[in-house]
């Protein structure tokens, strides 16, 4: 792993090898699992509003499709690579698994800087990367949602652009729609709440409940934000957080909502009163209870690892720990909720919306969340006890269960022809 430690599909295959190896998966259905189903490379040429035209570079990933229609987030990036967005779609086929629910994992992701583009701009380069899609998405196929630089009026865009290709509504085609053309009540919030519910399933567990707890927070976007402000409704002090621009300490606890208006005013948490700046590398380090990376990949690693002070790690981003540093931590008693684990709730309520959509009836949000609740404290409670039962991590847990119960449906299944 030394050459190829920050490449997200390598840690990827890294860690179906190890799970592999702990539950002795046989060698044809490794073979299967470690190659993605579908790999689709699309250029995407698309009109700026100076005239001139620009050629994205855009993919799709679908990893499996054995459980149900594969699903999984489009992320706009300048960063986006093809490894990563593989990656991102076998991370995908594992969380729908350990929340037992009927999906498969994919990804999407054009390269791009979203925030340097106008909303004319965008429109036009996300209608025409869905025009290259549809042969491959669809309700009963794949159902794309937001990721890291899209929202709802992105997934809108997508809608209309397949039913108008389809020449009928198709609200299933996507997730995190917005309300009016049928969306589902707590998406919006569902990654965070998610990741919260499972926290406080652990708390007892990881001793998170003496005196008042202590949270930190990496990333500033939708995720992390609620996150922020759920913990801190829950009883925990959020003494820091921080976005791409850099990050801010109070060790006395910050106000997320108050902190959430700075950024909306500024543009970053910097300079937000009260508190001191930070870089986002003294953040991961910074002594607390609770730790949420909920940024990019790769942020926890053998750099940084040895001087992380958290009790318990809930990682509401997708692989922000390498394997090396998942060591680390373990050899120093600090546990890991894994992403596969912490961060499914927005795939969870993508499910639901994704049922509401087909029936054309729709729940009320107490109903999502306390939905969303039962799955999510349900599947922490699966992992802790096979990872008490095998004594293991949370991470290694959590893989035993997901890939054991795709491996089982893949023999269930057989292979065609």
């Amino acid at each position: 792993m030394s050459n190829d430690a920050y490449n997200p599909w390598q840690m990827a295959l890294h860690q179906l090898k190890e799970v592999a190896d702990r539950i002795g998966l046989e060698p044809d259905m490794r073979a299967i699992l470690s190659h993605p189903r579908r790999t689709l490379s699309v250029s995407i040429p698309t009109r700026m509003d100076d005239g001139s035209l620009q050629v994205f570079e855009g993919f799709r990933v679908q990893h499996n499709m054995t459980r149900g229609p594969c699903k999984g987030g489009i992320r706009y990036h300048p960063d986006v690579t093809l490894d990563e967005v593989k990656a991102l779609a076998m991370w995908m086929t594992w969380k729908c698994a350990v929340v037992n629910i009927p999906y498969g994992g994919a990804k999407g992701g054009v390269i791009c800087n979203p925030k340097k583009m106008s909303e004319g701009e965008l429109e036009r380069l996300t209608r025409r990367y869905t025009s290259e899609l549809l042969p491959f998405i669809g309700p009963e196929r794949d159902i794309p949602a937001p990721d890291v630089g899209t929202n709802p009026k992105v997934m809108a865009w997508i809608m209309d652009t397949f039913s108008m290709n389809k020449g009928y509504c198709v609200p299933g085609v996507v997730t995190g729609k917005p309300l009016s053309i049928g969306g589902s009540l707590g998406r919006n919030e569902a990654t965070a709440r998610g990741c919260v519910f499972v926290v406080l399933a652990a708390a007892r567990r990881y001793g998170l409940r003496d005196n008042t707890p202590t949270a930190v927070v990496q990333g500033y976007g939708n995720a992390g934000a609620i996150c922020a402000r759920l913990l801190d409704e829950s009883g925990f002090h959020v003494i820091a957080v921080s976005d791409s621009q850099g990050g801010i300490l109070n060790p006395k606890g910050l106000d997320p909502a108050a902190v959430g208006e700075h950024k909306r005013k500024t543009g970053s948490v910097v300079g937000f009163h009260g508190s001191a700046t930070i870089t986002n590398e003294e953040l991961l380090t910074t002594g607390c209870d609770l730790l949420v990376p909920a940024a990019l990949e790769n942020q926890i690693t053998v750099k940084n690892a040895g001087q992380i002070s958290a009790r318990l790690i809930a990682e509401a981003a997708n692989g922000p720990t390498t394997p090396e540093a998942d060591r680390i931590l373990e050899s120093r008693g600090i546990a890991v909720i894994p992403d596969i684990l912490a961060n499914a709730g927005g795939v969870t309520v993508s499910y639901f919306e994704w049922v509401q959509s087909l029936q054309a009836y729709f729940w009320s949000e107490r109903a999502v969340n306390l939905q969303l609740r039962d799955i999510m404290q349900r599947a922490y409670h699966d992992v802790q006890e096979h990872a008490d039962r095998e004594e293991c991590p949370l991470r290694t847990a959590a893989m035993s269960l997901a890939v054991s119960r795709v491996a089982e449906a893949h023999r269930a299944r057989g292979v065609y022809p």
